[in-house]
């Protein structure tokens, strides 16, 4: 088969791809204008600087977990391992639960556990031995 040939029928290709598959599954418009009440660009733009800054003071605070244990970074490790797991479970709603209802129940749901969670962490740093100690103590097994 002449190049010339291939290289042509393999430009063609992935137009006729994508075609069939708007047909199939009309993707959502994720980079459009937003839709009446469903935030701007802007506070997605926020909220993803947000995920990203939880993330790195994460790998922060894990090894300041270590290096220096004590209420601060008990009490902040609970808030952004729960800010993180909050946001992460979010996306898997966002991602996998459709319709009004469900969604709604969903999210209220995660609200909830994400309350219990930073709680639970803050009753546990509190009351018990804290979540650097206790890590401490199960390396220590």
């Amino acid at each position: 088969v002449p190049a010339v040939v291939l290289g042509s029928a393999l430009l063609r290709r992935p137009a006729a791809l994508g075609a069939a598959a708007t047909r199939c599954a009309p993707a959502r418009d994720s980079h459009g204008p937003p839709r009446q009440g469903h935030g701007s660009s802007k506070a997605a733009s926020l909220h993803w600087t947000g995920e990203r800054a939880v993330s790195v003071l994460l790998l922060g605070l894990l090894p300041a977990a270590y290096l220096c244990p004590g209420p601060a970074v008990d009490y902040s490790l609970a808030a952004a391992l729960t800010l993180h797991g909050h946001w992460g479970l979010g996306q898997v709603i966002t991602d996998y639960v459709h319709g009004d209802t469900p969604i709604k129940v969903a999210n209220t749901g995660l609200y909830i556990l994400s309350a219990l969670t930073f709680a639970g962490l803050c009753h546990f740093n509190y009351q018990d031995v804290g979540i650097c100690k206790a890590v401490a103590m199960l390396w220590s097994l």
